[in-house]
């Protein structure tokens, strides 16, 4: 009987044990179907924050309360957010010290943030408080209020921004002169025209890349950039920054509440290097020639003409071309709008002083070294085929250096370059600047000695020893190369801002021995009466000079255009007379070739001296 009751006992408890494990399953399973569906407030919050980082108001709308959707309809909604959060500009939202409370009885939940946020008027921070409805689908919805934009916006209220522009500074000369400045009624004057046109540049309206590129730098869809000259290259010093400011006001305009303001901040005046007037006489003296000028003190760096030519008149950016202007501008075969002085060019002959200095500099052979004479024309071997490199001009004297450089002796150069080498001339180019763009505020292209990284051939080493060849070089790291010659072999640093700091742009790129010889003789081709620049003698005035006529054309038998280059340096130890000019026209052919620019150029330095 006992025995019977025990095991009576433990089936029972067996029973209740299932019965146990069955029921808390069920529980389990119950509670699972109840939950599954259900989100947590904390997640709908993060959920509505990642929406309004990614200006997804849809998907912020999506979360919100059937009980705000009856008060707010889904166009009123978007509308609302979007042109608050966008119209203040709202980036870098982040939240952080997030709460949670519950009142069960009530099944209330709310949740307490505190989010931070960047604007227009600077960085902005509040404390929120969200409440949530738990809805028939077990999940979590927000009761919106127009407090979760700003913690006092009430729902008939509106947020006004305001923005007042600072005004963009002046861009002036040397002496006060003034390039560029804003007029009675805002708008920006050139009033130098199209002598300055290409060195100040102009301001137009920001383009959508523009403003994607300058985002977060107080740039709005009608603010005026910077697009060329030094109206690009001093942007962030001469825009004005705005001042911004985010109120909240009635349904009557009347503000309720200032939410945040920034001062405005006028632009800078930037003083540059430039004599306006020494700009304009280049520029007048090059009417009707397409070309360019530098003019640059060589002892200090400070540039103080950069004229391209022809040129338009910036003034017309401002004020608006009629159809007809701008159709003529842009399609005029002389591309007025083109800035060469920023671009590279075949620089002919005024290449061989640089050639020559290199040589000396490498002691690849001596200033006196005779290499022979060749007549006027001359080819290494006859591995060079029919090719053969042939000069203007045959002398008496000596094939040295100094005739070389007179008399412009192509042969010369062309055997100089092979003297010094493929390898040695590669590596002394490239100290001196050449694959490399100049350290300059306005972009200038980089000069090259070939398009690789080598001489494909003996041939295009020697044309490249003359300035032909693949040689293309840049006219402001061309006069920074021939300020050596007057600075003890040590390349000057183009300046374009007025009390700039003087520095070399390239130290010892020669040395004095090469450099000072090299300006000796460019000395003799302009004082020799056999000189290439004789033309250009200015009585009581020590000019050096070297002229360069570089031929565009596929091969030798062709005719083609041609490019006339006359580079200067006023040799003095007076301070006010420190002068460097690198100067070409294009298409010389039939007109002198380089000595066409000779007059131009003697006038240019004579006005300057005096």
């Amino acid at each position: 009987m006992e025995e019977n009751n025990t095991k009576r006992s433990k089936k029972i408890i067996i029973i209740v044990g299932i019965a146990l494990v069955v029921i808390i399953a069920a529980v389990v399973t119950t509670l699972y179907i109840i939950n599954k569906d259900q989100n947590k407030p904390e997640e709908v919050l993060n959920a509505y924050i990642d929406c309004l980082k990614n200006k997804d108001y849809e998907g912020m709308y999506a979360l919100i309360s059937d009980s705000t959707k009856e008060r707010v309809d889904k166009d009123t909604y978007i509308a609302r957010n979007k042109n608050i959060f966008e119209g203040i500009e709202a980036t870098n939202i982040e939240i952080s010290n997030v709460s949670s409370n519950i009142d069960r009885k009530a099944s209330n939940y709310s949740v307490s943030y505190n989010m931070s946020f960047d604007t227009l008027a600077g960085n902005l921070a509040y404390s929120y408080t969200m409440t949530f409805d738990r809805q028939d689908d077990n999940k979590y919805y927000i009761n919106w209020y127009s407090n979760l934009i700003f913690p006092s916006l009430d729902e008939n209220e509106k947020v006004r921004v305001y923005s007042v522009a600072g005004a963009r500074g002046d861009i002036l000369d040397r002496n006060g002169k003034v390039l560029a400045t804003n007029g009675d009624d805002g708008q920006r004057e050139y009033p130098y025209g199209e002598a300055a046109a290409h060195l100040v540049g102009y301001i137009r309206g920001i383009t959508a890349e523009e403003l994607e590129a300058h985002k977060g730098e107080g740039y709005t869809e009608s603010s005026l950039i910077g697009k060329t000259g030094l109206e690009l290259a001093f942007e962030d010093r001469l825009r004005g920054k705005n001042g911004s400011g985010i109120k909240i006001v009635d349904a009557d305009e009347n503000i309720v509440e200032s939410i945040a303001e920034t001062d405005v901040e006028d632009g800078e005046d930037i003083k540059t290097t430039i004599d306006i007037n020494l700009q304009e006489n280049i520029f007048d003296e090059f009417d009707g020639d397409n070309g360019f000028s530098i003019a640059m003190n060589p002892k200090t760096g400070e540039v103080l003409a950069m004229v391209s030519f022809p040129s338009y008149d910036t003034n017309n950016f401002i004020t608006g071309f009629t159809d007809e202007e701008w159709n003529k501008l842009s399609n005029d075969t002389n591309t007025p709008m083109f800035t060469r002085y920023e671009s590279t060019w075949a620089p002919g002959s005024s290449f061989k002083p640089v050639t020559g200095a290199v040589g000396l500099t490498t002691d690849s052979f001596t200033e006196d070294e005779n290499f022979g004479t060749s007549g006027l024309s001359w080819q290494k071997d006859s591995s060079w085929g029919d090719y053969k490199i042939t000069t203007l001009t045959s002398y008496s004297g000596a094939a040295n250096l100094r005739n070389a450089l007179i008399y412009s002796d192509n042969i010369y150069f062309a055997k100089a370059a092979l003297k010094i080498g493929a390898e040695t001339l590669a590596e002394q180019l490239t100290k001196i600047g050449f694959n490399k763009s100049v350290d300059f505020p306005i972009s200038m292209t980089a000069s090259q000695y070939s398009d690789s990284d080598s001489f494909s051939s003996e041939v295009q080493l020697a044309d490249s020893g003359y300035g032909q060849g693949k040689v293309l070089v840049n006219p402001l790291h061309m006069a920074s190369i021939y300020s050596a010659f007057v600075n003890d072999g040590n390349m000057i640093k183009p300046i374009i801002e007025y009390n700039g700091e003087t520095e070399y742009l390239v130290e010892n790129a020669f040395t004095k021995k090469a450099a000072d010889e090299i300006r000796n003789d460019l000395v003799q081709v302009v004082d020799n009466n056999n000189g290439t620049g004789h033309a250009a003698k200015i009585s009581g005035v020590t000019i050096a000079g070297k002229t360069g006529t570089a031929e565009l054309k596929a091969s030798k038998d062709e005719n083609g255009e041609e490019l006339g280059w006359f580079n200067t340096i006023v040799v003095s130890d007076e301070e006010d007379e420190q002068l460097l000019t690198i100067n070409m026209v294009e298409n010389v052919e039939n007109r002198g070739g380089s000595h066409y620019l000779l007059p131009k150029v003697r006038n240019i330095i004579q006005d300057y001296l005096d």
